[in-house]
Protein backbone atom coordinates (compact mmCIF):
# COMPACT_ATOMS: atom_id res chain seq x y z
CA UNK A 1 0.00 0.00 0.00
CA UNK A 2 1.58 3.34 -0.72
CA UNK A 3 1.42 6.25 1.34
CA UNK A 4 -0.85 7.98 0.65
CA UNK A 5 -3.34 5.06 0.28
CA UNK A 6 -2.50 4.25 3.53
CA UNK A 7 -3.39 8.13 4.84
CA UNK A 8 -6.47 7.14 3.74
CA UNK A 9 -7.09 3.98 4.92
CA UNK A 10 -6.02 5.05 8.09
CA UNK A 11 -8.02 7.65 8.44
CA UNK A 12 -10.89 6.07 7.54
CA UNK A 13 -10.70 2.36 8.92
CA UNK A 14 -7.47 2.24 11.28
CA UNK A 15 -7.48 5.31 13.21
CA UNK A 16 -11.30 6.33 12.74
CA UNK A 17 -11.57 9.71 14.54
CA UNK A 18 -15.20 8.60 15.66
CA UNK A 19 -15.35 4.87 16.50
CA UNK A 20 -10.95 4.30 17.34
CA UNK A 21 -9.64 7.58 18.44
CA UNK A 22 -13.24 8.77 20.01
CA UNK A 23 -12.47 13.05 18.84
CA UNK A 24 -15.10 14.61 18.05
CA UNK A 25 -17.79 14.04 20.28
CA UNK A 26 -19.20 17.16 20.98
CA UNK A 27 -21.11 17.13 17.18
CA UNK A 28 -20.86 13.37 17.01
CA UNK A 29 -23.17 13.07 19.85
CA UNK A 30 -25.49 17.05 19.38
CA UNK A 31 -25.96 16.91 15.56
CA UNK A 32 -26.05 13.23 14.36
CA UNK A 33 -30.50 13.87 14.80
CA UNK A 34 -30.63 12.93 11.05
CA UNK A 35 -28.17 11.30 8.23
CA UNK A 36 -28.03 14.34 6.81
CA UNK A 37 -27.02 16.33 9.44
CA UNK A 38 -24.43 13.53 10.09
CA UNK A 39 -23.30 13.97 6.11
CA UNK A 40 -23.39 17.65 5.94
CA UNK A 41 -21.30 17.68 9.50
CA UNK A 42 -18.86 15.84 8.32
CA UNK A 43 -18.32 17.14 4.72
CA UNK A 44 -17.91 20.77 6.32
CA UNK A 45 -15.62 19.38 8.77
CA UNK A 46 -13.77 17.58 5.63
CA UNK A 47 -13.40 20.10 3.37
CA UNK A 48 -12.16 22.12 6.32
CA UNK A 49 -9.42 19.61 7.58
CA UNK A 50 -8.20 19.31 3.88
CA UNK A 51 -7.54 22.75 3.77
CA UNK A 52 -5.89 23.40 6.65
CA UNK A 53 -3.96 20.72 6.80
CA UNK A 54 -2.50 21.89 3.52
CA UNK A 55 -1.94 25.65 4.43
CA UNK A 56 -0.62 24.30 7.48
CA UNK A 57 2.20 22.45 5.93
CA UNK A 58 3.35 24.55 3.32
CA UNK A 59 3.68 26.90 6.52
CA UNK A 60 5.68 24.50 8.54
CA UNK A 61 8.95 25.95 7.91
CA UNK A 62 7.28 29.31 8.45
CA UNK A 63 5.52 29.22 11.38
CA UNK A 64 7.42 30.12 14.81
CA UNK A 65 7.06 26.92 17.23
CA UNK A 66 5.91 28.98 19.89
CA UNK A 67 2.90 30.33 18.49
CA UNK A 68 2.33 27.09 16.29
CA UNK A 69 -0.84 26.86 17.77
CA UNK A 70 -2.70 30.35 17.62
CA UNK A 71 -1.45 30.48 13.97
CA UNK A 72 -3.44 27.01 13.34
CA UNK A 73 -6.67 28.07 15.13
CA UNK A 74 -6.46 31.56 12.93
CA UNK A 75 -6.41 29.50 10.06
CA UNK A 76 -8.48 26.44 10.92
CA UNK A 77 -11.23 29.94 11.72
CA UNK A 78 -10.56 31.54 8.55
CA UNK A 79 -11.25 28.07 6.55
CA UNK A 80 -14.42 27.83 9.00
CA UNK A 81 -15.88 30.75 7.95
CA UNK A 82 -15.63 30.62 4.61
CA UNK A 83 -17.39 27.25 4.94
CA UNK A 84 -20.24 28.57 7.14
CA UNK A 85 -21.10 31.30 4.47
CA UNK A 86 -20.73 29.21 1.50
CA UNK A 87 -23.40 26.60 3.87
CA UNK A 88 -25.43 29.70 4.80
CA UNK A 89 -25.76 30.91 1.34
CA UNK A 90 -26.18 27.70 -0.50
CA UNK A 91 -27.72 25.00 2.47
CA UNK A 92 -29.65 27.54 4.37
CA UNK A 93 -31.50 24.91 5.77
CA UNK A 94 -28.48 22.56 6.47
CA UNK A 95 -27.14 25.65 8.12
CA UNK A 96 -29.75 26.14 10.49
CA UNK A 97 -30.08 22.64 11.67
CA UNK A 98 -26.47 22.80 11.93
CA UNK A 99 -26.04 26.24 14.08
CA UNK A 100 -23.64 26.45 17.01
CA UNK A 101 -21.83 23.69 15.71
CA UNK A 102 -20.30 24.32 12.48
CA UNK A 103 -18.05 27.53 13.69
CA UNK A 104 -17.49 25.34 16.42
CA UNK A 105 -15.57 23.33 14.04
CA UNK A 106 -12.69 25.53 14.76
CA UNK A 107 -11.24 24.09 18.30
CA UNK A 108 -12.68 21.00 16.70
CA UNK A 109 -9.84 18.66 18.51
CA UNK A 110 -9.96 16.11 14.83
CA UNK A 111 -8.85 19.47 12.98
CA UNK A 112 -6.32 20.95 15.66
CA UNK A 113 -5.00 17.42 16.40
CA UNK A 114 -3.95 16.53 13.04
CA UNK A 115 -2.81 20.19 12.47
CA UNK A 116 -0.30 19.29 15.23
CA UNK A 117 0.71 15.42 15.02
CA UNK A 118 0.40 15.43 11.03
CA UNK A 119 0.51 18.16 8.80
CA UNK A 120 2.89 20.94 10.73
CA UNK A 121 5.21 17.58 10.15
CA UNK A 122 4.68 16.66 6.58
CA UNK A 123 4.89 17.51 3.03
CA UNK A 124 1.59 19.39 1.66
CA UNK A 125 0.31 15.81 -0.39
CA UNK A 126 1.09 13.69 2.33
CA UNK A 127 -1.02 16.15 4.91
CA UNK A 128 -4.15 16.99 2.03
CA UNK A 129 -4.54 12.93 1.83
CA UNK A 130 -4.09 12.82 5.76
CA UNK A 131 -6.77 15.56 5.90
CA UNK A 132 -9.01 13.87 3.18
CA UNK A 133 -9.03 10.15 5.27
CA UNK A 134 -9.60 11.76 8.49
CA UNK A 135 -12.53 13.56 7.51
CA UNK A 136 -14.28 10.90 5.64
CA UNK A 137 -13.79 8.72 8.22
CA UNK A 138 -15.30 11.44 10.65
CA UNK A 139 -18.26 11.70 7.78
CA UNK A 140 -18.71 7.96 8.10
CA UNK A 141 -19.18 7.84 11.84
CA UNK A 142 -21.65 10.54 11.97
CA UNK A 143 -23.29 9.11 9.24
CA UNK A 144 -23.98 5.51 11.01
CA UNK A 145 -24.91 7.04 14.21
CA UNK A 146 -26.84 8.94 12.65
CA UNK A 147 -28.82 6.60 10.38
CA UNK A 148 -29.53 4.52 13.41
CA UNK A 149 -30.64 7.32 15.68
CA UNK A 150 -33.40 8.72 13.11
CA UNK A 151 -34.53 5.43 12.13
CA UNK A 152 -35.44 3.91 15.19
CA UNK A 153 -36.02 7.83 16.62
CA UNK A 154 -38.71 8.79 13.84
CA UNK A 155 -39.11 6.08 11.74
CA UNK A 156 -37.54 7.64 8.40
CA UNK A 157 -34.46 7.52 6.97
CA UNK A 158 -32.67 10.66 4.93
CA UNK A 159 -36.26 12.30 5.74
CA UNK A 160 -37.74 9.67 3.85
CA UNK A 161 -40.84 7.99 6.03
CA UNK A 162 -39.55 4.26 6.35
CA UNK A 163 -42.07 3.38 9.10
CA UNK A 164 -45.34 3.94 7.88
CA UNK A 165 -44.88 1.37 4.69
CA UNK A 166 -43.43 -1.05 6.78
CA UNK A 167 -46.74 -0.31 9.05
CA UNK A 168 -49.02 -0.77 6.21
CA UNK A 169 -47.37 -3.86 5.06
CA UNK A 170 -47.63 -5.56 8.52
CA UNK A 171 -51.46 -4.17 8.56
CA UNK A 172 -52.53 -5.69 5.07
CA UNK A 173 -51.08 -8.90 5.67
CA UNK A 174 -51.68 -10.05 9.06
CA UNK A 175 -55.36 -8.18 9.26
CA UNK A 176 -56.03 -9.74 5.14
CA UNK A 177 -54.91 -13.42 7.02
CA UNK A 178 -57.59 -14.99 9.32
CA UNK A 179 -56.42 -16.58 12.70
CA UNK A 180 -53.02 -15.40 11.60
CA UNK A 181 -50.49 -16.75 14.04
CA UNK A 182 -48.00 -13.65 13.60
CA UNK A 183 -51.08 -11.22 14.73
CA UNK A 184 -50.28 -12.74 18.30
CA UNK A 185 -46.48 -11.57 17.14
CA UNK A 186 -46.57 -8.38 15.34
CA UNK A 187 -49.12 -5.63 16.69
CA UNK A 188 -48.77 -3.38 13.64
CA UNK A 189 -50.05 -0.56 15.91
CA UNK A 190 -47.42 -0.76 18.04
CA UNK A 191 -44.46 -0.23 15.49
CA UNK A 192 -43.92 2.85 16.60
CA UNK A 193 -40.42 4.94 16.82
CA UNK A 194 -38.44 4.74 20.13
CA UNK A 195 -38.34 8.84 21.08
CA UNK A 196 -34.62 8.17 22.84
CA UNK A 197 -33.15 7.35 20.24
CA UNK A 198 -33.20 11.05 19.29
CA UNK A 199 -32.83 12.73 22.83
CA UNK A 200 -29.20 12.84 23.94
CA UNK A 201 -29.42 9.70 25.82
CA UNK A 202 -30.02 7.87 22.60
CA UNK A 203 -26.73 9.11 20.83
CA UNK A 204 -24.96 7.93 23.73
CA UNK A 205 -26.23 4.03 23.59
CA UNK A 206 -25.59 3.96 19.41
CA UNK A 207 -22.07 5.06 19.86
CA UNK A 208 -21.51 2.60 22.61
CA UNK A 209 -23.48 -0.51 20.44
CA UNK A 210 -21.54 0.51 17.75
CA UNK A 211 -17.81 0.53 19.15
CA UNK A 212 -18.86 -2.53 20.54
CA UNK A 213 -20.08 -4.35 17.62
CA UNK A 214 -16.66 -2.98 16.01
CA UNK A 215 -14.43 -4.35 19.24
CA UNK A 216 -16.26 -7.64 19.07
CA UNK A 217 -15.67 -7.92 15.41
CA UNK A 218 -11.76 -6.94 15.85
CA UNK A 219 -11.76 -9.73 19.08
CA UNK A 220 -13.27 -12.60 17.03
CA UNK A 221 -10.77 -11.47 13.76
CA UNK A 222 -8.02 -11.98 16.09
CA UNK A 223 -9.40 -14.97 17.60
CA UNK A 224 -9.49 -16.49 13.79
CA UNK A 225 -5.81 -15.25 13.07
CA UNK A 226 -3.98 -16.08 16.33
CA UNK A 227 -3.19 -13.03 16.83
CA UNK A 228 -3.78 -10.58 19.79
CA UNK A 229 -7.05 -8.37 19.75
CA UNK A 230 -5.76 -4.72 19.71
CA UNK A 231 -9.04 -2.42 20.91
CA UNK A 232 -7.65 0.64 20.71
CA UNK A 233 -5.08 1.22 17.53
CA UNK A 234 -3.96 5.11 18.12
CA UNK A 235 -0.60 5.44 19.30
CA UNK A 236 1.86 8.26 19.85
CA UNK A 237 -0.25 10.89 18.85
CA UNK A 238 -1.66 14.01 20.54
CA UNK A 239 -4.84 12.52 21.65
CA UNK A 240 -3.82 9.33 23.26
CA UNK A 241 -0.29 8.06 25.73
CA UNK A 242 -0.47 4.43 24.83
CA UNK A 243 2.33 3.61 22.30
CA UNK A 244 1.80 0.44 22.37
CA UNK A 245 -0.21 0.72 20.01
CA UNK A 246 -0.32 0.03 16.20
CA UNK A 247 -0.54 3.67 14.86
CA UNK A 248 2.02 6.36 14.21
CA UNK A 249 2.56 9.96 14.69
CA UNK A 250 3.55 11.68 11.45
CA UNK A 251 7.37 11.74 10.70
CA UNK A 252 8.95 14.25 8.36
CA UNK A 253 8.96 12.96 4.63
Amino acid sequence: MGKLSERLYNGIVKENPTFVQMLGMCPTLAVTTTAINGIGMGLATTVILTLSNLLIAMLRKVIPDKVRIPAFIVIIASFVTIVQFIMEAFVPSLYASLGLFIPLIVVNCIILGRAESYASKNKPLPSVFDGIGMGLGFTIGLTCIAMVREFFGTGCLFGFDILTPVREFFVNTIGGIENDKLSYLVNPESLNPISIFINPPGAFFVLAFLIAFLNYRNIKKAKKTGEKPELCKLADCASCQNHACAGKKGKED
